[in-house]
């Protein structure tokens, strides 16, 4: 374990660090001699205009999916916690999006919102709704990539959650209807608190997963137009790889802001856990 630690995750780290220290061209990249600039490639970044706004994006899309992930996760592990005909077909069913490729998924709903032969725009019409350029559109851009991650996120909160509802005692259930307590009331008051280790875990797996999500933005809409849906994932990728000359110094270091992110939040779930 210490091996696999090191090699996979300590190595890499301090390669990472090491690259956001140093003043690296293509040349200097390959033949590692870098000269070392310091703290100068963050002051770059932290200066950038495209810092705050690529902050914010990643804050609110952070948000928002996790929101709605553990909301509609939650709802469906409860639904199907109750036993009727083809519950398991249809549980199975909505692993779907979780089993897809990022790219099959991210492919389809580029295909589903796209302006002119979307079929969401076209079901807008049904209803005398005109198009929506979802992808092209600085106002929609960041909502369209919210909505496809949401979609794919469900799935691991409905088997999260639905294991630790499998966990609870049936007997509390039996007693909580004795002494007359709703469906409502019994959420609240058992489903829900002893809910709480396994929702904790569930969000912090699915914070540390969204912070870092490329592939949907990057081929839905490649952080555009104009920024509108730009994170510091996709930043990063394109400070380091998207660029004629990349600039590998300066996009090490908004991955690090990344991992100093995920950092704050394992510490704060750590703390809520003692």
């Amino acid at each position: 374990m210490v091996v696999y630690l090191g090699a996979f995750y300590a190595y890499p780290l301090y390669r990472n660090l090491d690259l956001s220290l140093r003043h690296y061209t293509v040349r200097s990249f390959v033949q590692g001699d870098a000269p070392f600039n310091g703290l100068d490639n963050y002051r770059t970044v932290l200066a950038d205009p495209t810092f705050w706004p690529a902050l914010a994006h990643t804050l609110v899309f952070t948000a928002a999916s996790l929101a709605a992930q553990f909301a509609i996760g939650l709802a469906l592990a409860v639904f199907f916690n109750r036993h009727f005909p083809l519950a398991a077909t249809l549980r199975a069913l909505f692993l779907v999006p979780w089993l897809l490729p990022l790219i099959v998924s991210a492919s389809t709903w580029s295909w589903m919102l796209n302006s002119d032969s979307g079929i969401v725009n076209a079901a807008l019409g049904q209803v005398g709704i005109g198009p929506v350029n979802w992808l092209t559109s600085p106002d929609w851009a960041l909502t369209s990539v919210i909505v496809a991650n949401i979609w794919i996120g469900i799935p691991f909160n409905l088997v999260v959650l639905y294991s630790g509802l499998q966990a609870i005692p049936a007997h509390l259930y039996e007693a909580a209807a004795l002494d007359g307590a709703t469906g409502r009331q019994q959420f609240w008051r058992i489903t829900f608190p002893l809910l709480r280790p396994v929702s904790l875990i569930t969000l912090l797996l699915g914070l540390v997963y969204t912070l870092k999500v490329f592939d949907i933005i990057w081929i839905m809409t490649r952080g555009g137009p104009n920024g509108a849906s730009t994170t510091l994932a996709t930043w990063s990728y394109r400070l380091g790889f998207g660029n004629l000359l990349p600039e590998f110094g300066p996009g090490a270091a908004v991955g690090n802001l990344l991992i100093v992110l995920a950092l704050v939040a394992g510490l704060v779930y750590i703390r809520t856990q003692r």
